[in-house]
C-alpha cells in the first residue's frame, strides 16, 4: 500500500473518530421536539470531502455511525437514528463537495454550504415523512403518526431543526475554512494528486 493511500484511511478514520466524539455533544433546541438533537459531528466529514474529495467524506459518516451505534446503541434495537444521521450527512456534505471541487474559494465553500443545508433540510423532511418516522414508530411499538400529529412533526419540527442545524455547521464550516485554508490546500494537494 503505498502512502498517500495509508495517509488517507488514517485521517478518513481519524476524523470518523472525531465526528463520534462530537456526536456525543448533542442538544435539543426549545420549542421542537426532544428527540431532534444538534450536534456537530459532519464537520470532520465537510473537512473531508474539502479535502479528499466525497468518497471520504462518506467514510467518515459511516465510521462516525457505526462507532456511534457500538458504544450508544439504539433505543430500537435497530439503528434507525444512525441510518438517518447518515443520510442527513449526506445530504449536507455532496453538494459542499460538488460546488467547492469547482470553486475553492471561502464564496465557492459558502454557496456549498447553503445548498448542503437545503438539500439536507428539504431531504431529511422527506426521507422522515415517509421513511424514518414510520419506522421508528414501527421498531418502538407505537402508533403511527398520522394528519396533524406528522404534519405538525415534519413540517412544524423537522424541517426549521435541520435549516438551523445547516446554519450551525455552515457557521462552524466557514470558521474553520479561514483558519485552515492552507492547511486544506495543502492536504487537498497532498491527498488527491
Amino acid at each position: 500500500m503505498n502512502n498517500k493511500k495509508l495517509r488517507r484511511m488514517i485521517l478518513i478514520a481519524v476524523l470518523g473518530s472525531i465526528g463520534t466524539v462530537l456526536m456525543q455533544f448533542n442538544f435539543p433546541l426549545p420549542a421542537l421536539p426532544g428527540f431532534l438533537k444538534i450536534d456537530f459531528g459532519e464537520i470532520p466529514a465537510v473537512l473531508a470531502v474539502m479535502t479528499m474529495g466525497p468518497v471520504a467524506g462518506i467514510g467518515v459518516e459511516l465510521i462516525k455511525n457505526i462507532l456511534h451505534w457500538f458504544f450508544s446503541g439504539s433505543p430500537t434495537g435497530v439503528p434507525v437514528g444512525e441510518i438517518a444521521n447518515f443520510t442527513t450527512g449526506m445530504l449536507f456534505i455532496l453538494p459542499i463537495y460538488f460546488i467547492f471541487n469547482k470553486f475553492r474559494t471561502a464564496k465557492g465553500l459558502t454557496v456549498g454550504l447553503i445548498a448542503g443545508t437545503v438539500a439536507m433540510a428539504v431531504g431529511m423532511t422527506a426521507l422522515n415523512y415517509f421513511v424514518f418516522l414510520p419506522m421508528y414508530t414501527y421498531f418502538l411499538n407505537f402508533p403511527p403518526y398520522t394528519g396533524n400529529a406528522l404534519y405538525t412533526v415534519v413540517v412544524l419540527g423537522i424541517l426549521p431543526f435541520n435549516f438551523i442545524k445547516g446554519i450551525m455547521l455552515m457557521l462552524i464550516s466557514l470558521l474553520l475554512f479561514k483558519s485552515m485554508k492552507k492547511w486544506i490546500a495543502q492536504q487537498r494537494t497532498q491527498l488527491m494528486a
